[in-house]
């Protein structure tokens, strides 16, 4: 496993950039944190990396964000699921196994619909306003 310290937005997009570069089509990002961890911002360095040039605002009230770089990114929010059986009423499985890369948020609300390989990144919020973000599952 892989921690980062950040003190800034800026420093949280440096370090989704790193990962993003890592990132192979297929893959599948679960990504946890708390309400304003910096899950969306950290997502702005992955699609960064990715050559997205559009900008990326959070998901939660379009349920998924779809973007085109060098890969698709899928951007999901699952905050407002409530179980697998919502989520698959939505229909949006296939781009979770597509050729892109699957960025949830909130991916714990999903977590048995998973596959058991995939990238786990935790962001948690300091008490000095610092975010400690973990990787697992992806070398860097």
């Amino acid at each position: 496993m892989t921690h980062f310290l950040s003190h800034s937005a800026e420093e949280t997009i440096h370090y989704g950039k790193t990962v993003g570069k890592k990132i192979k089509p297929g893959d599948i990002i679960a990504l946890k944190g708390n309400l304003a961890a910096g899950k969306t911002t950290f997502t702005k360095g992955i699609a960064a990396a990715l050559d997205i040039s559009e900008d990326i605002t959070s998901p939660t009230y379009t349920l998924v964000s779809e973007y085109h770089g060098s890969i698709p990114l899928y951007h999901m929010d699952m905050y407002r699921i409530e179980s697998v059986e919502e989520f698959e009423m939505l229909g949006i499985e296939h781009l979770i196994f597509g050729k892109g890369l699957s960025v949830i948020e909130w991916s714990e609300r999903i977590e048995e619909y998973l596959p058991k390989e995939h990238i786990i990144i935790d962001i948690q919020r300091q008490d000095d306003g610092t975010r400690v973000i973990s990787v697992e599952g992806l070398v860097i």
